[in-house]
């Protein structure tokens, strides 16, 4: 399910019972799209998540971490400018559309009560946040500006009037005391099914949703009503469909698959968006990485190639020497300016061999081609194979680097980039500041065993080095996946139980390329068999005398190992 007009007014409920007469504590704009405003309601601190991200767009409660930026932009400085000490009064949704009104109340300086609204639209890539001053309505800043020359329908720049996005002539679903579905039963045909009725006519509904209130409409009234009813105390619920997850406010009786419900519509959100949404910040913080990487890559994959067609090259090299040495032997057969010559070939009993030859050079020097040819081949195998190694290197290396910006977090990515910079992928940005600290290699992610044994995950190169080499004991039990670029997982103990080892194993395979498979085998083994070769790439390590067990990856273990067991 999108987050769709249904949604918004069942989120827009849950946001009102909770943070209304809260006051604001804290302001964070983490991402170019999205801010996080921390209201304290209730002797709690909420912090809320307004995303204009493109694909992502949504509100709600997060507990999600975020790392904010070293300068803070300039929209969250507006907001603190305004929020200091601000009040949220109420929250409301402007009809059934995905648009919501955050009404704040603070004073200016000189003290008199000041209105200040805080509006969110969720419409794709057409998504924006507004800071808007309720006795003017103009808008005071936005987190998108957005040129005249792209939207002539309304102005999206700070000081224009607030303008609503278009309205859409359709029937808000929440307020029909007409019943108007029942007139447009006698509109279904094969072509126009009654769901797509309802979406044509009703406004803010989702294919999902429509889908849903087709199916309650079997029920006549009842189902139509028994659906509203049934939003105003939701049950969070995601349905697996195969790699497809659906998230609804209410089970959807339409939608098959495993259900997991949640106490509130944020911790679902939280639970839905948490990789999807990390991971798109990934690929975007983490372009310009990906971009390097794959062209050299395509660069190296093209070399190997090359070389594979030249080493195939050298296996005939016996045979331009064998041309070579008949064309020698008959000398006087040839003629200038042939261009092929049929001759006995004495190492296969005189059978006739076709030897190819240039008009352009004289007999004796077409043989000489032949031996040249051979002498280059012979002399090049020991250099193929040695470069082909060499490039084979690199290139799971930098497959490697390219499974860990799949599982890295937006912090890893400088690390990342750091690694890139000293083997020399990268340009080293200049600093003209003298003294300018060396950048930190990041700590790597803590998780917890069922008996509170603390795990430690390297998400990078850098990290696993600094991790398996530096920060973990003698004694302490290094994993990692078989064969395949991973993490190095350190178990803080050197008589782990065996569950322990299990989970440690789980967390060593889903922080690896083979995150998706089914069976992955783990190796296991004491840190101090672990070495690193001289020279060796970052993150290369050799170990003999290992264990290796077998494990299933597992997303829900390893969201229950990130905090330490209740007891």
């Amino acid at each position: 399910m999108s987050f769709d007009g249904i949604f918004t007014h069942a989120m827009a409920n849950e946001l009102n019972a909770t943070l209304s007469g809260g006051r604001v504590a804290k302001i964070q704009q983490p991402y170019e799209n999205e801010v996080v405003i921390t209201i304290r309601a209730g002797r709690k601190n909420h912090p809320l998540l307004l995303s204009a991200n493109p694909q992502y767009a949504r509100v709600q409660i997060t507990h999600i971490p975020f790392t904010n930026p070293d300068v803070p932009a300039t929209f969250t400085m507006t907001l603190r400018k305004y929020f200091n000490a601000a009040t949220l009064t109420a929250v409301h949704q402007v009809q059934n559309d995905r648009v919501l009104h955050f009404e704040f109340s603070t004073r200016d300086e000189l003290g008199d009560e000041l209105g200040l609204r805080l509006i969110i639209e969720m419409m794709g890539r057409h998504s924006n946040i507004f800071l808007v001053s309720e006795r003017t309505g103009k808008i005071i800043d936005l987190i998108r500006h957005v040129s005249a020359d792209q939207n002539r329908y309304r102005p999206l720049m700070p000081g224009a009037p607030y303008v609503e996005p278009p309205k859409q002539d359709k029937t808000d679903p929440f307020h029909d005391p007409d019943r108007r579905y029942h007139a447009l039963e006698r509109e279904v045909t094969p072509a126009l099914s009654r769901a797509a009725l309802l979406q044509q006519h009703y406004q803010g509904l989702a294919k999902d949703s429509a889908t849903e209130l087709a199916l309650r409409l079997n029920q006549g009234d009842a189902g139509w009503d028994g659906f509203f009813a049934a939003l105003a105390t939701p049950v969070p619920t995601i349905t697996a469909q195969g790699k497809k997850a659906v998230f609804t406010a209410i089970p959807y009786l339409s939608l098959t698959g495993e259900q997991s419900q949640y106490p509130t519509l944020s911790t679902m959100l939280d639970a839905y968006y948490e990789q999807k949404a990390e991971h798109d910040r990934v690929l975007q913080q983490g372009g310009n990485l990906i971009h390097v990487i794959k062209n050299v890559l395509d660069k190296d994959r093209k070399k190997q190639r090359k070389l594979q067609r030249t080493l195939e090259e050298t296996e005939k090299a016996d045979d331009y020497r064998i041309r070579g040495e008949v064309l020698t032997t008959y000398l006087s057969q040839v003629e200038r300016g042939m261009t092929s010559i049929e001759l006995p070939n004495f190492y296969d009993d005189n059978r006739p061999i076709k030897i190819t030859l240039s008009n352009q050079l004289t007999p004796s020097r077409n043989a000489q081609k032949y031996f040249a040819k051979y002498t280059k081949l012979r002399n090049a195998v020991a250099h193929v194979h040695q470069q082909m190694q060499e490039n084979q290197e690199e290139i799971d290396y930098l497959e490697g680097i390219m499974a860990q910006i799949d599982v890295a977090s937006p912090k890893d990515l400088a690390d990342i980039r750091l690694e890139l910079q000293q083997q020399g992928y990268l340009r080293k940005q200049k600093t003209n500041k003298k003294g300018a600290k060396r950048q930190k290699v990041a700590k790597p992610d803590q998780f917890y065993a069922s008996d509170g044994t603390k795990i430690w995950v390297g998400k990078n190169n850098l990290q696993n080095d600094q991790l398996t080499l530096h920060t973990a004991k003698k004694t302490d039990i290094w994993l990692h996946v078989k064969d395949i670029p991973g993490s190095h997982v350190i178990i803080d103990s050197h008589q782990p139980s065996e569950k322990t080892l299990l989970e440690a194993a789980k967390l060593a395979a889903y922080f690896s390329k083979a995150r998706d498979s089914a069976n992955v085998p783990v190796d296991w083994i004491e840190v101090k068999k672990i070495r690193k070769p001289n020279g060796a790439k970052p993150g290369f390590v050799v170990y003999e005398g290992q264990k290796t067990v077998a494990v299933t990856p597992d997303v829900e273990l390893v969201d229950k190992l990130r905090n330490p067991p209740t007891k």
